[in-house]
């Protein structure tokens, strides 16, 4: 079964995220505290597979959850290749749809600008969130519908 590895947020925009190991995530609007929270928008929350990570890892590049900037880091789901409109669950019962995958990337992180690509353009994945509640590191994931 697929979980959850880390929960990771940032107080600005356009930085690395800090795993904090668990945190509320609010209904319509996203993770309290992170700063790409915002009510109605389709990017409440990013996430990122731990697959996705060990391909830049095998690059050479000593990575942790939260350094492209991800929510939610996950291990055993392929996100890329869920489509939008797919339902997640948590095992505390959060649910999340995902509204895009991947993203254009106006202004090249450190990591592209280090090894000259980046997965969280091609493979990560944002989604709003249906119905709130607590996540911590460890906590189940899967996929309920689309």
């Amino acid at each position: 079964m697929a979980k959850i590895v880390a929960v990771c947020t940032s107080k600005k925009k356009g930085t690395k995220k800090k795993d904090i190991s668990h945190a509320f995530l609010e209904a319509d609007y996203g993770i309290q505290g992170d700063a790409h929270a915002t009510k109605g928008w389709h990017r409440q929350i990013s996430l990122l597979d731990n697959s996705s990570i060990d391909k830049m890892r095998a690059k050479g590049l000593a990575l942790s959850p939260g350094d492209f900037a991800e929510n939610l880091t996950t291990e055993g789901l392929e996100l890329m290749t869920l489509p939008v409109g797919t339902r997640l669950k948590t095992g505390r019962g959060v649910e999340l749809e995902i509204t895009q995958i991947g993203k254009e990337c106006h202004h090249h992180c450190q990591i592209y600008r280090q090894v000259g690509m980046c997965v969280m353009p091609l493979e990560g994945v944002f989604a709003r969130i249906v119905r709130g509640g607590e996540v911590k590191a460890g906590d189940t994931i899967e996929v309920v519908g689309a």
